[in-house]
Order: C-alpha cells, then sequence, then structure tokens
C-alpha cells in the first residue's frame, strides 16, 4: 500500500515540497489541495511579475538577519538548505537564474512563469495530483492517520503538510489540533503621507534614503519611491517589517525622520553653501547639484523652505540654505494609515514556532503533521527571503517523510 501524503496550499511552499517528496520516493502518494481556481498566484505577481527566487547571501549566519520573525529557528534548516542550492535546484530543471546588482535573483527569463511552469511540469513529471477549487474543511487525527474533509470529497492521509499561508480557516483548523496562533499582522506595506512636498509627484524615487520613526529605534536604509498615497520603496518595505507589531499597536499612526541622501546635515550644508559660489546667478529650483534628489523633489523642497521660485543661488542667505539642508537631511512626515504592498503581501504571526521540531518542520503535537512557509510565525523582509523560507523549509519536510 501507497503512503500518502496531503499537502493543504498550492503556492511556493507546497509545490516545492510536493515535487521533492514526490522525486524521493516514488512509493508515496502526493495530493495537493487547493481552495481557489488557481494556484501559484503569489509566485506570480512577486518581484512585479518576473519572480523574485530568492537573494544573493550564501552564510546562514547572514541571511538569518533578514528575519524579523523566525531568525533563530531558521539558522539550522538554512545549513540544510540554503540560497545556492535553491539557485541549483531550479538550474537543473531549465531555469537559469541571474543576481542583479541589488543581490535579488530571478530567473533570466525575466517571467514569473517560467518558475510556475517549472513547478507544473515537475508536478506532473514527479506524479503529484492536483485539485483546484477544494477547499479544507476539518482535518483529524485518527490513530495513526489524519481524515481531511473537503466541500468536495473526504481523504484519508498518512502525513499532512500545512502550507496554505496566511489563511484564517486554515489556522483555526490548527487550533482545534491544540496548536497556538501567534496573532496575525500585516508585514511589508507602505506608508500613508498626506503632504505638500510629496504631492503631484508620484513616481519619483531616490536611490538610498535613510528612514528612522521618531521615539523609537526602528530605522532603515534603501532605496524610496513617493507614491500617490505616501511612501513605498524597499526602504520602506524593509521598515514596515521591522515595525509590523509596533505599528499595528500605534494603529499606523507616528512620525518618520527622512534623510534623503542618508549623510550628514553638516557635509549637505557645506555643498549647498559651494553651489550658491559656483552657481551664483542661476535659478535654485532648476538645479541643485545633488544628482540623487530628482529635480521636482527639489523644486517641492526649495518652495517648502519659503523661498522663492524664481531665487538665484547668489540671492539665498546662510539660513535658508541650513533650512534646505535640514529638508534633505532631516524631513518629518506624519504617517496615517498603511498601504498593501500587493506584490510582496506577507502577514507577521501564524502557528507558534515553540511547538515546531525544525529538524524536520514537524508539529511537537502530532507525530506526521508538517508546516512550511507563510503559516508559521515567519516572515522576511522583500527581497526573495520569503520564498527562501518556502524553499527550506518545503526540502525539508520533503526529505523528512521520503525517508
Amino acid at each position: 500500500m501507497k503512503k500518502k501524503l496531503i499537502i493543504i496550499g498550492g503556492g511556493a511552499a507546497g509545490f516545492f515540497a510536493a515535487i521533492n517528496a514526490a522525486e524521493l520516493n516514488s512509493e508515496l502518494e502526493v495530493v495537493i489541495l487547493e481552495g481557489s481556481s488557481k494556484v501559484l498566484q503569489k509566485v506570480k505577481v512577486s518581484g512585479g511579475g518576473r519572480c523574485n527566487v530568492t537573494h544573493a547571501c550564501f552564510t546562514p549566519s547572514e541571511l538569518v538577519e533578514f528575519y524579523p520573525r523566525g531568525k533563530k529557528e531558521l539558522r539550522g534548516p538554512f545549513h540544510q538548505f540554503m540560497t545556492g542550492d535553491t539557485m541549483e535546484w531550479f538550474e537543473n530543471r531549465g531555469v537559469p537564474l541571474k543576481i542583479e546588482d541589488d543581490n535579488r535573483i530571478f530567473p533570466e527569463s525575466n517571467s514569473s512563469q517560467t518558475i510556475i511552469d517549472c513547478f507544473l511540469e515537475s508536478a506532473k513529471y514527479a506524479g503529484v495530483v492536483l485539485k483546484t477549487s477544494t477547499r479544507v474543511d476539518s482535518l483529524e487525527k485518527q490513530n495513526d492517520q489524519f481524515i481531511v474533509k473537503t466541500n468536495s470529497e473526504e481523504f484519508i492521509a498518512d502525513y499532512v503538510l500545512v502550507a496554505s499561508g496566511s489563511n484564517t480557516k486554515v489556522w483555526n483548523i490548527m487550533e482545534g489540533l491544540g496548536h497556538s496562533i501567534v496573532q496575525p499582522v500585516p508585514s511589508l506595506f507602505t506608508f500613508n503621507i498626506t503632504d505638500k512636498r510629496l504631492q503631484d509627484i508620484p513616481g519619483i524615487s531616490v536611490p538610498n534614503a535613510s528612514v528612522k520613526v521618531l521615539n523609537s529605534k526602528l530605522a532603515e536604509q534603501g532605496p524610496l519611491l513617493i507614491t500617490h498615497w505616501g511612501l513605498s520603496g524597499p526602504g520602506i518595505l524593509k521598515l514596515s517589517a521591522w515595525g509590523a507589531l509596533e505599528f499595528y499597536k500605534q494603529e499606523y499612526n507616528f512620525e518618520i525622520e527622512v534623510n534623503w541622501l542618508s549623510k550628514k546635515q553638516e557635509a549637505i550644508l557645506e555643498f549647498l553653501k559651494s553651489q550658491k559660489k559656483k552657481q551664483a546667478k542661476k535659478q535654485v529650483t532648476l538645479r541643485s547639484g545633488f544628482e540623487e534628489i530628482p529635480k521636482r523633489l527639489w523644486e517641492k523642497f526649495v518652495i517648502d523652505s519659503e523661498i522663492p521660485s524664481d531665487s538665484q543661488w547668489a540671492q539665498l542667505s546662510n539660513s535658508q540654505l541650513e533650512t534646505i539642508s535640514k529638508q534633505l537631511t532631516q524631513s518629518v512626515f506624519k504617517v496615517h494609515g498603511k498601504s498593501t504592498f500587493k506584490d510582496e503581501f506577507v502577514t507577521a504571526g501564524g502557528v507558534d514556532l515553540k511547538e515546531i521540531n525544525f529538524k524536520r518542520f514537524e508539529s511537537k503535537l502530532h507525530k506526521n503533521l508538517f508546516f512550511a512557509g507563510e503559516i508559521l510565525n515567519i516572515d522576511a523582509v522583500t527581497g526573495g527571503f520569503n520564498f527562501q523560507n518556502a524553499w527550506t523549509s518545503g526540502w525539508i519536510v520533503a526529505n523528512a517523510i521520503s525517508n
């Protein structure tokens, strides 16, 4: 009699575990149950439709630093399956990957469909059974097996892997089995800000700003993007991940200080004084001298510093130069809410990590019940790290079951 593995969730972690388990043990019957009509939807939209597969960080002790929740627990698993293993896995299946300047790793095709096609073909070839529009309604332990009831049929499984991501209904089912759920709160979101300095210039970005939350130790650095609603970009998204719990408690009302150049105010002031000499007869709003600051953003800073838009550099007083230097290095903005960053939407919270054996990603409460991916209280900053958690946990579960 073949043993049966039921996987709840047809996302990244579920597919990766299914393919590896079926390939490692041909005597294992592997079935994926996906509640919606489509699989791998997060893979499809991630990285702007290019799929940010993982990140070029090849040391476990460094890689765990990108996980606000799960850092300690993932150190051991990353010694078993890392970013280099992920790259090799895909390349062995005819999906070459490339490392970009910011160390994010994408398929050379620049299309997430390449990853989806690889999964679908590998799963089919390995004999994985895929059932879409199959919602799990209940899960019960009966002796050494599990009874999985769905909206359409009932399954008896020897092993169950829960890889359903941020699914409230499945979390409730896990609570019914005795597992604790850490309250889920959003992570990776953009900041809603209403401020005349950011109005009418969506799409403008700066390459390397520093952002800190006032009255807090939270701070991050990275590219910033001005949106219709406020601020986004890697610098903001990283900050939202590290501050997910704190921002939730504050109901997403707090203040941030932005240093648009990540340089000291004194150095910026000296540079502005040199610009005053160099460009004495030129109009201030036309050119700032900072390559990193787009012209339209510079104009906003000049106008907000109460400098007439037709002023020449020679007309600026030292106190006006100081005001602009503070705009560039100490801009304070009031955040009043958040917007979901759809490409990388992630939740902090999930199954309590104390209840998991991370050598196998297996429940400590129920033998042969496994977890992978975002169902657990593990999340990372943006840049391919959440997918790496999916690949690592899926691979370890596949090996634990197949052996």
